[in-house]
């Protein structure tokens, strides 16, 4: 078996994932727009996204955000979410921190120091992980082509400086477009992109 890797952002569309689901999830840098996701819920992108985390069957967080999850969803398992939440707490969570931090909730475990390797460790075990979140996390999987595929959520907002998956430092990467849905009920649109294992090609429009 070899599993794949999926990165899950929600996006606005000049390309800011940072602190989508409240004020104080992530304020660093000022960031002044937590929460920007909320007011943009519908069901169609309640869907989507609750059929994506029943597919999967490994979660794989950067340090912050699975800090994040503990400290929620293990507390949801009888609430409105109830269904997410069992999910999630049914799963293995893997979690890539440079430190040693306490892992509370069940079947969490730490990743090695070799992420190439433990990823593709990951890979033999499991079917279809995703990486919900985690930017920083993210980010690197993409600078070192780690991942198999990014499924983001674009809204029709923009909020200006903020953390982005594709920062203005970040490596040059080629994508193909796998699939698309959308627009929902509030104007959201899912694309999902591949990367190709090249870097973007150039060219001159002033030739023939």
């Amino acid at each position: 078996m070899t599993g794949r890797i999926h990165i899950d952002h929600f996006t606005t569309l000049d390309g800011v994932a940072q602190a989508p689901g409240g004020p104080e999830e992530d304020t660093v840098g000022g960031f002044a727009f937590g929460g920007w996701q909320a007011p943009l819920l519908d069901d169609t992108v309640g869907a989507q996204i609750d059929a994506g985390i029943q597919a999967m069957d490994a979660l794989l967080l950067g340090r912050r955000t699975y800090d994040i999850f503990a400290g929620y969803w293990p507390h949801q398992l009888d609430g409105q979410a109830s269904g997410i939440a069992r999910k999630f707490d049914s799963i293995p969570k893997y979690v890539a921190s440079r430190g040693t931090p306490d892992l509370p909730w069940r079947d969490s475990h730490l990743l090695g120091t070799d992420l190439a390797a433990e990823l593709n460790a990951l890979r033999e075990r499991h079917r279809e992980i995703h990486v919900i979140g985690s930017i920083d996390f993210a980010r690197s999987l993409v600078a070192e082509g780690l991942f198999d595929q990014a499924n983001l959520w674009v809204y029709p907002i923009v909020v200006g400086p903020g953390k982005r998956l594709f920062p203005d430092d970040g490596a040059p990467i080629a994508l193909e477009l796998l699939g698309s849905e959308g627009p929902s009920e509030k104007g959201v649109v899912l694309l999902r992109y591949g990367p190709t294992g090249s870097i973007p090609a150039t060219g001159d429009m002033t030739t023939d």
